[in-house]
């Protein structure tokens, strides 16, 4: 009788952590696209692994396209909302609209908008967050990097405050472009982004 209980016991918190499975969307650009690089070094793809390897079976979906602004990533989302799901949505996007000098403020009703939809449909939400290196000008790379607190705060999401923390402006975990993180700082993105995305599985 008590093997009984104990292997329903078993069976339950079994069922309990398939039903708690989600699939989890990552809506990015280059850098989660793993430009330059086989995509199975790519940090998107480490994490599927160590999700595996900690027991959770949640669903990576990787839409995440080279060249994305907020805005392509914006038109995109409705679709993918529909089609996958998701219970969590990690948005990794503004590198190339900073890199295009594109306005903050047009940034921030960009994400703004993305937040809004993915919570509307449901969603978690992780905001990755981004800076700009210091040529483009003091004014303009604080008021970039202002983005995603502000919004992380306004919108009540938790945020990874700079994605690229210990890889950007490194030489040896950079690309020869020096704007794509090397497979050698892959590792580094998942650890920067795992301590916000673990308590949302």
């Amino acid at each position: 009788m008590r093997m009984w209980l104990i292997g329903a016991g078993l069976g339950l918190m079994l069922a309990a952590q398939n039903a708690a499975a989600g699939t989890v969307l990552i809506v990015g650009d280059s850098i989660s696209a793993a430009f330059g690089l086989d995509t199975r070094a790519g940090w998107v793809s480490l994490l599927e692994q160590r999700l595996e390897r900690e027991g959770f079976k949640d669903e990576v979906v990787n839409a995440s396209i080279t060249g994305d602004t907020s805005a392509n990533g914006s038109a995109r989302l409705a679709p993918l909302l529909a089609e996958h799901k998701p219970a969590l949505v990690i948005l990794e996007l503004g590198g190339n609209d900073g890199l295009r000098g594109m306005p903050p403020a047009q940034l921030q009703q960009n994400l703004a908008s993305m937040i809004d939809r993915s919570q509307a449909a449901g969603a978690k939400v992780l905001l990755l967050g981004m800076q700009l290196p210091p040529n483009y000008g003091a004014r303009y790379t604080k008021a970039f990097a202002d983005v995603y607190p502000q919004l992380a705060q306004q919108k009540k999401v938790p945020l990874v405050p700079f994605f690229l923390e210990g890889v950007g402006g490194v030489p040896t975990l950079m690309q020869a472009d020096g704007i794509h993180p090397a497979a050698n700082a892959q590792g580094k993105l998942l650890e920067n982004v795992w301590p916000a995305l673990k308590p949302l599985l």
